[in-house]
């Protein structure tokens, strides 16, 4: 699979393996299911703030979505970061 197309293919599985509609992360996320179902699609990029947000939404990593590792546990905070 393209590495560009995986952020595509891992959001969808990640909110299929929760048993969550597409309404449900537009709603999370402040934008319109069409909005959304384009992002899965990949017809519409992804701002890098959406996709921060969706991978905290599903506690992973960015570079999980984006197909840079298979881990897909977030990594650690450093010590005295604040969570935004």
């Amino acid at each position: 699979m393209e590495r560009l197309s995986m952020v595509y293919h891992r959001i969808r599985d990640l909110r299929e393996d929760r048993d969550l509609l597409q309404q449900d992360l537009a709603e999370y996320l402040h934008c319109s299911q069409v909005a959304y179902s384009r992002y899965e699609r990949g017809a519409r990029d992804i701002p890098s703030e959406v996709l921060i947000a969706i991978a905290a939404f599903h506690g992973t990593s960015v570079d999980y979505l984006l197909g840079l590792t298979e881990q897909k546990e977030p990594y650690p905070q450093k010590k005295g970061a604040a969570a935004k």
